[in-house]
């Protein structure tokens, strides 16, 4: 599933390709994908005559801004957006397409099928599902390390699980949770309310900058990631233990082991993090 930064840098790249664009019509052949509103035909018509303002993001969704609406979209597993002309074929995994006046095509594609889209009314998607309840965000002014030391003291949930909870904290999936708790030297299984105050400042750190990292880099290619011009993302050469079992751990040369911790698979160093 796309993270924060492969979600970062697809808006990047989608404000480069469809801002001031207007939309003609919208076609949508699966949907199950829209989720608000219910009825595909009010989606389309709420959309046909609306421009393109703007490309935001929280967390790992997308904020599409097409005065007086506002479309949040979720990638999931292997959604991608790419733009395509008017006379390109259209893809068996094209389910949503929006048709611009000039003539180019803004094309979801998503082979699993399990993306989703909400439209609302601009400045009411914060209120609701699926924003409504999203932690902070962790490259954000909001993300202190005097809030994380006092969220963390009270929480007995094991630090991985924590990290991954989208209510706690926003945009973090288990890539960089591995990365980030192996550069902070921090045993996945630790209770959050067990790190030592320099700690809390150490992942602090690792968390920021292993998600500035991977923006830097476009984001990771671990599996079908790309971002919105089919390009992929190398992250994923700098990677340090996620998907490495038994290979050496570059810093003590011992093998990185794998284990399953909140349900996923973890990729840790047993004599660099504890």
């Amino acid at each position: 599933m796309p993270e924060l930064p492969e979600v970062e840098t697809v808006r990047r790249t989608l404000s480069s390709l469809i801002v001031g664009k207007t939309i003609r019509e919208v076609t949508v052949s699966l949907p199950r994908i829209i989720r608000k509103p219910d009825d595909i035909k009010e989606f389309a018509d709420k959309l046909a005559g609306t421009t393109i303002t703007s490309v935001d993001r929280r967390g790992k969704f997308l904020k599409l801004f097409a005065d007086p609406y506002v479309l949040v979209s979720h990638l999931r597993m292997e959604g991608k957006y790419r733009m395509a002309k008017s006379t390109d074929p259209v893809e068996k995994h094209d389910h949503v397409i929006f048709h611009f006046t000039d003539g180019t095509e803004l094309r979801y594609k998503d082979v699993r099928q399990f993306g989703t889209m909400d439209l609302f009314l601009r400045g009411e998607e914060d209120n609701d599902a699926p924003l409504g309840k999203l932690g902070p965000e962790p490259l954000s002014d909001e993300f202190t390390r005097q809030w994380f030391q006092s969220q963390l003291s009270k929480k007995t949930t094991k630090i991985k699980a924590l990290l991954l909870n989208q209510h706690f904290l926003v945009g973090l999936g288990n890539i960089y949770v591995d990365e980030a708790l192996h550069r902070a030297k921090i045993h996945p299984e630790r209770a959050a309310k067990s790190l030592t105050k320099k700690e809390v400042s150490e992942l602090f750190q690792a968390i920021r900058e292993t998600l500035q990292t991977a923006i830097d880099a476009g984001g990771s290619s671990v599996r079908s990631y790309v971002n919105g011009q089919g390009e992929m993302g190398y992250f994923q050469l700098q990677i340090k233990v996620y998907g490495r079992k038994n290979e050496p751990c570059y810093t003590c040369g011992n093998p990185i082991s794998r284990l399953i911790v909140a349900g996923r698979g973890t990729h840790i160093c047993n004599t660099c993090q504890h």
